[in-house]
């Protein structure tokens, strides 16, 4: 079991940087944290204030989306191409079909030969 001082360190070692932008009645905090293997991510959440009806209190809905560095380039791309069409209507071209990855041969398995040595038996 963690002690409180070591759950610190351990939050403190993951939180290198955080942005907070409220905006309305939600508020999205982008949050740079290193995995153990020291890598940077980037979540991103977004909190809203919601009121519960049964218990009176108010708290607060959370919905997260981590984001990896390989993904950067691309998530970029796409919300900068879903912003602009938003603020101009401007479709974009569309975009080319990328080559799907070649797919090695593994075996020369065929599916005859997945059969039960019991049903090849008799």
């Amino acid at each position: 079991m963690e002690s409180q001082e070591n759950k610190g360190k351990e939050q403190q070692r993951n939180e290198v940087f955080s942005q907070t932008i409220r905006a309305g009645k939600r508020t999205y905090f982008f949050d740079v944290k290193t995995t153990r293997n020291g890598e940077l991510y980037l979540t991103i959440t977004e909190s809203k204030r919601r009121f519960n009806n049964e218990t009176n209190k108010f708290y607060y809905e959370k919905h997260k989306v981590f984001l990896y560095r390989e993904d950067f380039d691309r998530f970029t791309e796409g919300l900068s191409t879903v912003i602009h069409y938003i603020n101009t209507g401007e479709k974009p071209e569309e975009p080319q079909e990328e080559p799907q990855e070649k797919i090695e041969k593994f075996s020369d398995v065929k599916f005859e030969d997945l059969g039960s040595k019991e049903k090849d038996e008799s």
